[in-house]
């Protein structure tokens, strides 16, 4: 089991970004399969953010267009969306401890590790290298065969 980071559906979606003809087929067979992959509610907001912003796409998608997509890729059979559970302060606090001074946008990327950390999640496909600091989480590149 694993989580699907946001830049990783961003390129699914972006047909000019270099990783989309790599990304794409990937994306898609986790749809379509069984087997258990992740998603959170903030991944998706900030892929709807990132999709309809005018100065990061291209081609930017209408919030209708990127809730489509989502709701589309969210109906596959193996999909588990993590949400937090009581344990969740908790684990936050864990996460701070363990790597001091942490500030700003990554402190999206802890409330992954800790979704991950309370549903016993330790792989995660992103290209995003800030998820190395991070004890226990196995980070996969999906350009890196």
């Amino acid at each position: 089991m694993f989580v699907v980071d946001t830049n990783v559906l961003i390129y699914a979606v972006d047909a000019d970004a270099e990783a989309h003809a790599v990304v794409r087929p990937l994306v898609e067979s986790w749809r379509a399969g069984a087997a258990p992959w992740c998603l959170t509610w903030g991944i998706c907001y900030e892929f709807m953010r990132v999709v309809t912003h005018r100065r990061v796409l291209r081609r930017q998608l209408s919030a209708m267009e990127a809730y489509d997509w989502l709701a589309a890729l969210t109906a596959g059979g193996g999909l588990r969306m993590l949400t937090p559970t009581a344990e969740h302060g908790h684990t936050l606090r864990q996460l701070l401890e363990e790597v001091p001074l942490l500030s700003g946008n990554i402190l999206h990327d802890v409330r992954t590790v800790a979704l991950m950390r309370e549903h016993g999640v330790t792989r995660i496909v992103t290209r995003d290298t800030d998820f190395h600091r991070f004890q226990g989480i196995e980070v996969v590149d999906p350009m890196v065969a």
